[in-house]
């Protein structure tokens, strides 16, 4: 999903600022922009790629302190590191042990506490930013998720936090993503896989350039009106159904 957004908003114009814990990964994106625009101009030089673990605050800093040295400013932040820690996707609560349990959270909501708490300053500062943070449409509730569901439960009721104390500058929304197709598909039971399509009233995975659509919305003036939106973008499958 984060390749994707990322190209997305390359296409859309903008200069882009990436990180990953995964080298590989974050070296493969960033040759993938520039692959699929040859006729921006100057495409290379809007993309900086610095690789960190973005749970750790001195590595986060150091990201952020490279950005601001390339760009000079960072008007929009998208937050799509997250996760489920475990060795399967679903884990019983009563068989859920403390480590996973520490692990899910930090995963899903230590990177954007630091990306936020550094890029937001600077935002209230000039009196303008967007801050799209990505959750899930099971952080309502699901079965045999109660770790990851709570976790994402935390960044949609962070997002409608932090679009209360920011406003009325800066915006902060959130999107909440049913089943995309991504590398986790491929770790899912058939039998689960088709449990996620049973819920969805269009019957299919959603495709990671549906999200990214999503994200190019919520960053552009078109969502203009809208702060502390938790928005699914799940084929019908709605938090809590």
């Amino acid at each position: 999903m984060g390749r994707a957004i990322a190209l997305k908003l390359a296409a859309e114009g903008a200069s882009l600022l990436l990180t990953d814990i995964s080298a590989g990964r974050l070296d493969a994106s960033a040759s993938q922009i520039e692959a699929a625009a040859p006729e921006a101009r100057g495409i290379a030089d809007r993309v900086l790629a610095v690789r960190a673990n973005a749970m750790e605050r001195a590595e986060v800093a150091a990201v952020v302190e490279a950005g601001l040295a390339r760009f000079g400013r960072i008007d929009v932040l998208v937050n799509v590191v997250g996760g489920i820690r475990g060795a399967s996707l679903y884990t019983p609560f009563l068989q859920l042990d403390e480590v996973q349990w520490d692990a899910t959270f930090a995963l899903n909501l230590k990177p954007g506490f630091h990306l936020i708490q550094f890029v937001a300053p600077g935002m209230l500062q000039r009196g303008s930013g967007k801050i799209v943070n990505v959750a899930s449409v099971v952080y309502a509730g699901e079965g045999g998720q109660a770790d990851y569901a709570a976790a994402k439960a935390s960044v949609a009721s962070l997002t409608r936090s932090l679009a209360q104390e920011f406003a009325p500058h800066v915006r902060v929304n959130c999107i909440a993503p049913g089943l995309i197709r991504t590398s986790v598909v491929e770790r899912l039971a058939e039998s689960e896989r088709q449990g996620f399509l049973d819920k969805s009233l269009l019957r299919r995975l959603g495709e990671p350039d549906e999200i990214a659509d999503a994200v190019a919305f919520l960053c552009s003036d078109e969502s203009s009106f809208m702060t502390g939106e938790i928005l699914a973008v799940s084929g019908g499958n709605h938090p809590g159904l």
